[in-house]
């Protein structure tokens, strides 16, 4: 008998020798694996060495191990493999078709093996040292290993030390357990992988800016979302429900950032379902109260996500079409992942009281020649969340919100944050389907990552929070419902005329001659319940001898509050990085407000009327 823990008399008959244990697998089995890094390798070896085992159908969420013998005809004769999930390995397995791929949401895997929809004669997992009591922990692969050990005829497990024992479902007893093979090795070790870092870094920020202190995030699988958290180091109080740890969570662990202090369900409590990552993160989760591993069908259920208010979901896709439609596992003939629980997770946060969710992915392919944002997706794509789930979009361009939007505001959305040398295409393209309108102005084609600058925000004195932010194509509805929300008199101050009607043709006018440095248009934006309005606008446009026309318009809700005061702030150091040295302005005399308003700022403002309307030149830096 090999050396191994302290089992109790009855339980010592157990431990075998792998070979020993594989060897009561009968052919024709359906044999359920451990997945991820949670995988029992050392089984999956002696079990394929093992000659005599035969035409057995493997079941796996995540498969690595298996990988090294695909190329072996031997091994695919005797084996059938079907995975719930592509992993990086075995997409060219998957391509060759030497693989099954079994499209389901994680949460359900649990019932297809109890209902016995998918039956298992065999398990192989991979547990802790049993503890005094007999109980050994599942560690990092909780997940769907759980409900498979209870619905598997027979049941082997490898018993390593270097398993960490995690809090939370993943306990089973000894007694559960038909044969143990106690065999020490390195869990299997997941790393990113290599991450264009200005792109990561540009779609971090945006991120960022959708993240508020005390929200509870899920990430999900895929570089990119693990690769957007070290940039939410100046958060505060985040806490985590998601499907997986990775190693991307530690410094945001260890400095204080994620706390589970604030979470409304299942306080102090990181709560996942399977764990992938180094050693590192292997030890940080060990015995640690602050996890807690739950089954795939409870972690990952809609309406236990909803529960957590302030919910979070970051997610990645292959491609976004422009009505909102995600694809996420397959383009072409090629499966790249596989369903997951991200439709879950979305829905979940929008269960959630202030949830939201956001799917990321760059706007182009890795060398640049072909949009992620699409006209349609592709022949062959597959469709993982749809249209009417999507809430926020993000890439290296910026933000497209699309939660309650039109076909026409999502195209308008989506073509904004696309690369700029696919935006005029993607809108001839939504021309063509009569998705938006024959007149419909592209978005400039150029990258405006630089009036990220330009942005701030402003706690006003009615207690509301005010963001400040360059007009853009997108606010096209806003801007208009904006002017017919003001007072006529509000109106004919600004305008200097009785203006009944703003059209769609005058909006696009409006930003189309917009280049954020020459001439720019500022909004000031509120939210009202869950809605952001504008409540004010400010722009300035060059005139000549390095000076620029500013004017202003607030609705009257939000008068007396300081917000053209601000706004003016804002325009003055744009339009000075910009080099110009100072404003111009026309006011009508009854204008009170909007005179006082200048005259704080530059109190030796030069001011002569001219036909009934004051002119005013304002120089900075005085």
């Amino acid at each position: 008998m090999p050396n191994g823990p302290d089992f109790s008399r009855s339980d010592k008959v157990k431990v075998v020798t792998a070979d020993a244990a594989v060897a009561n697998i009968k052919n024709g089995s359906r044999v359920f694996i451990g997945s991820g890094c949670g995988e029992p390798q050392h089984l999956i070896h002696a079990m394929v060495k093992d000659a005599t085992i035969q035409d057995i159908m493997v079941f796996q969420m995540l498969s690595f191990t298996l990988d090294q013998y695909l190329k072996d005809t031997d091994f695919l004769e005797r084996f059938a493999l079907k995975l719930f999930f592509v992993s990086i390995p075995m997409q060219e397995a998957a391509f060759e078709g030497k693989i099954d791929y079994i499209p389901a949401y994680l949460s359900e895997i649990p019932h297809f093996f109890r209902s016995n929809q998918i039956g298992l004669d065999v398990a192989l997992i991979q547990i802790s040292p049993p503890d005094q009591f007999g109980f050994a922990s599942l560690g990092i692969s909780v997940d769907v290993t759980r409900e498979a050990v209870r619905n598997a005829k027979l049941v082997i497990a490898q018993v390593n030390p270097r398993m960490p024992t995690t809090y939370g479902d993943g306990f089973i007893h000894v007694k559960n357990v038909d044969f143990l093979v106690y065999f020490e090795e390195e869990l299997g070790e997941h790393g990113p992988e290599a991450q264009d870092p200005e792109i990561t870094r540009r779609i971090a920020r945006y991120v960022s800016e959708l993240v508020d202190d005390g929200s509870t995030l899920q990430v999900g699988y895929g570089q990119l979302p693990y690769s957007v958290l070290p940039f939410l180091d100046n958060k505060k109080d985040l806490g985590v429900h998601t499907h997986m740890i990775t190693d991307a969570f530690l410094p945001l662990l260890k400095n204080g950032v994620i706390t589970n202090s604030v979470k409304n369900y299942m306080p102090d409590r990181a709560v996942a379902t399977f764990c992938m990552g180094s050693r590192e993160i292997y030890d940080y989760i060990d015995k640690n109260p602050s996890f807690y591993f739950g089954t795939a069908d409870f972690v990952n259920n809609p309406g236990i996500v909803g529960q957590n208010d302030n919910f979070i979901s970051i997610s990645s896709a292959l491609e976004v079409d422009l009505t909102g439609q995600v694809c996420s596992d397959k383009v072409d003939r090629m499966f790249f992942s596989g369903t997951g629980d991200q439709t879950n997770f979305i829905r979940g946060a929008a269960l959630s009281r202030g949830g939201l969710s956001i799917i990321v992915l760059p706007s182009t392919s890795e060398d640049g020649t072909a949009s992620r944002i699409v006209a349609t997706l592709g022949e062959g794509a597959g469709l993982a969340t749809l249209r009417a789930d999507v809430n926020f979009v993000v890439t290296e361009y910026g933000i497209a919100q699309l939660q309650g939007k039109s076909i026409y505001q999502r195209v308008v959305e989506l073509a904004q944050i696309a690369h700029p040398d696919f935006r005029a295409s993607l809108i001839a393209s939504a021309k063509r389907y009569r998705y938006i309108f024959a007149d419909q102005l592209p978005p400039p084609a150029k990258d405006l990552i630089f009036i990220e600058e330009y942005k701030s925000r402003v706690h006003l004195k009615n207690n509301k929070v005010m963001a400040v932010q360059p007009l853009l194509p997108s606010d096209e509805i806003a801007f208009r419902n904006f002017f017919y929300s003001l007072k006529k008199e509000t109106v004919s101050l600004r305008f200097f005329a009785d203006i009944k009607t703003f059209s769609r043709k005058m909006a696009q006018s409006h930003w189309a001659q917009l280049d954020y440095r020459k001439n720019i248009s500022l909004i000031g934006v509120v939210r009202n319940k869950g809605n952001k309005e504008i409540a004010a606008i400010g722009t300035y446009s060059g005139c000549g001898n390095r000076r620029a026309e500013v004017a202003f318009v607030v609705h009257d809700d939000f008068h007396n509050l300081g917000i053209a005061g601000f706004l003016l702030e804002m325009l003055e150091k744009i339009a000075a990085d910009n080099g110009f040295k100072g404003f111009r302005a026309t006011v009508l005399p009854e204008n009170k407000s909007m005179l006082h308003v200048f005259n704080r700022r530059y109190p030796d403002a030069k001011q002569h009327m001219r036909g009934g309307e004051i002119e005013m030149v304002m120089d900075f830096g005085q």
